[in-house]
């Protein structure tokens, strides 16, 4: 192994930049892949949450910004065949202004009508669980307590208005981490507020909502039902877990692609790296492998060290590119900690599979200088000068 370093570095200036080469492709492979490991979490903990639900929005809303609904809309919902329970419910932007890269912040309201069917829980790092009837109190996401510098026990103005803080929840690393619960009547107040004064006239907080959450009986297809409420509730649109898979998950899809295309194409640059490296090492050591031959080494033996010294290439440069990789993503992520908004996670999978591939790429991008040595014939070897 001593050997095989010492050949490595003698022409340090040549074998730094190789494994450079191959750092920054780690580099690439690490930032963003971090990101669409992120980005596969929050998809994977919205697939959980919808998996057995149907939201229920009005039929001209948006994605953030949903037309308003009577809360009387509930009673309709809950004729139709195969509906569990109708949990009315009032999501709004917790910032209209400075909507940042990744989940916005929102503020949930809820009658909790639908809690016993619930099957995504919400665990509690602190304080208390949030009650329906705990007017004036709210339940704030991890990463939103440096943000609003939140404390259990102590007050948060949101838009305007005192609430208490009861409860800060356990990270899930999915969309609960962005939000604040409130009581449904807290929620609507605020909602009322953010409307215009004409329709603020003419209507009490009450009775608005922005999206019911249908919970299907036991046996029901949660999709099936999304396509019943359309037919027989006027002015609405069902979604159920395929919506949300269609609409999400396939664009996540494309998104990863691109992430790691950028990667793949920095990590290619770096294998050819290597093999430009590896062949001017072979072609300066000629003579060198002409001895070793003629004093008895295997072709196995020559094949090895050449393999060995590629992999130790790739494996340098996949540790500092990794090293590297997770400085910036920390970084990021603590300078975006405050806003409440962290874009990467850097999983054990990402860092073993970061360092393997770079290890591999090296192997790989030897094969060709590797076959080349052992091929050398032993005669023109040892005549080379």
């Amino acid at each position: 192994m001593i050997e095989i370093l010492k050949n490595m570095f003698r022409r340090k200036v040549r074998t730094i930049l190789t494994i450079s080469g191959i750092t920054i492709g780690i580099f690439a492979f690490v930032v963003m892949g971090a990101m669409a490991e992120k980005i596969n979490v929050l998809v994977s903990g919205g697939s959980d949450y919808y998996k057995d639900k149907v939201i229920v929005n009005d039929k001209s809303g948006g994605s953030f910004m949903t037309a308003p609904l009577s809360i009387d809309k509930a009673n309709e919902i809950e004729k139709v065949e195969g509906v569990q329970a109708v949990q009315a419910g009032v999501t709004i932007l917790l910032d209209t202004e400075n909507i940042s890269f990744g989940i916005p912040a929102m503020i949930i309201g809820s009658d909790d009508k639908g809690a016993k069917y619930e099957t995504f829980n919400l665990d509690i790092a602190k304080g208390e669980k949030l009650n329906a009837t705990d007017y004036g109190q709210v339940m704030v996401g991890s990463d939103l307590v440096k943000k609003l510098n939140v404390e259990v026990g102590k007050t948060v103005k949101l838009k305007g208005k005192d609430f208490k803080v009861k409860g800060i929840m356990a990270k899930t690393l999915t969309a609960p981490d962005s939000e604040i619960y409130m009581t449904l009547q807290d929620a609507q107040e605020i909602y009322h507020d953010t409307l215009p004064t004409v329709i603020q006239s003419q209507v009490k907080p009450e009775v608005l909502v922005t999206d019911f959450t249908v919970y299907a009986k036991k046996g029901i297809d949660p999709n099936k039902l999304a396509t019943k409420i359309d037919k027989e509730v006027t002015n609405v649109k069902a979604q159920g877990p395929k919506a949300f898979q269609d609409q999400i998950a396939s664009a996540t899809g494309i998104l990863n692609s691109i992430l790691f295309g950028i990667a793949a194409i920095s990590l290619l640059v770096g294998g050819l790296s290597i093999i430009n490296t590896m062949t001017m090492s072979i072609s300066e050591r000629t003579k060198e492998i002409g001895i070793k031959k003629a004093v008895g080494a295997k072709t196995r033996n020559i094949m090895i060290e050449y393999l060995t010294e590629a992999g130790l290439i790739g494996f340098f440069g996949g540790v500092v590119g990794w090293i590297l990789g997770a400085i910036m993503v920390f970084s990021v992520n603590k300078a975006m900690e405050a806003n409440g908004n962290t874009i990467f996670l850097l999983t054990n999978r990402l860092t073993f599979f970061a360092i393997f591939f770079s290890v591999t790429l090296g192997i790989l991008a030897g094969i060709y200088p590797a076959y080349h040595a052992v091929k050398i014939n032993i005669v023109k070897a040892l005549r080379e000068e």
